[in-house]
């Protein structure tokens, strides 16, 4: 039931709501987070936390980048779209693809191969160290052990793609917020 009409207040607020939370998230789990549980906890008490949090990060995050371009579009027409709104659905979209990737692929393969190594550091007596660089002794058994190179490859590949769809959700809820505050007419 699209509609050319104002949407009400309670929609706006909704709408205000789930990009600041998703957006807000986005930021604290990606930049502040993450590095601070990294640099002081032993690296298998953080992978545990990450493998827990994450699915309900990712979840959320979709949830929000759904409900966002659900709400947007009911609200705005096709055949009344201008220029900056297509733009902005196009953009929503794109957050939704992304999360999507993250909460359905991307996230629990990561977490799966965490898991995975973290077995084989733990039989190689490795694990607590705490930092968020590589120890000596995984470098080194990286580069005795083939099985465990390849599920260390597989990290990196998989937290990279994960990472860029993260940074692109980030990048889609920054613009989706740049387009609200030009269209304030008032703070």
């Amino acid at each position: 039931m699209p509609t050319d009409t104002e949407p009400s207040n309670t929609i706006k607020l909704l709408h205000l709501v789930f990009l600041s939370t998703s957006w807000g998230m986005q930021i604290w789990v990606t930049f502040v987070s993450g590095f601070v549980m990294g640099s002081c906890l032993p690296r298998h008490t953080y992978g545990f936390i990450q493998r827990e949090l994450f699915p309900y990060y990712f979840h959320i995050s979709s949830t929000c980048a759904f409900l966002n371009l659900t709400l947007f579009a009911m609200y705005h027409p096709s055949e009344l779209l201008r220029d900056e709104q297509t733009t902005q659905i196009i953009v929503f979209f794109v957050c939704v693809a992304a999360s999507v990737l993250n909460t359905q692929w991307f996230g629990q393969v990561t977490s799966d191969i965490v898991a995975d190594m973290h077995l084989v550091e733990r039989s190689h007596g490795l694990g607590q160290e705490v930092g968020l660089f590589t120890s000596e002794s995984c470098r080194q058994l990286r580069a005795s052990n083939p099985s465990y190179r390849q599920l260390s490859w597989q990290l990196t590949l998989y937290r990279a793609l994960s990472s860029l769809c993260n940074l692109c959700c980030i990048a889609c809820n920054g613009l989706s917020l740049y387009y609200l505050a030009a269209h304030l007419s008032a703070l």
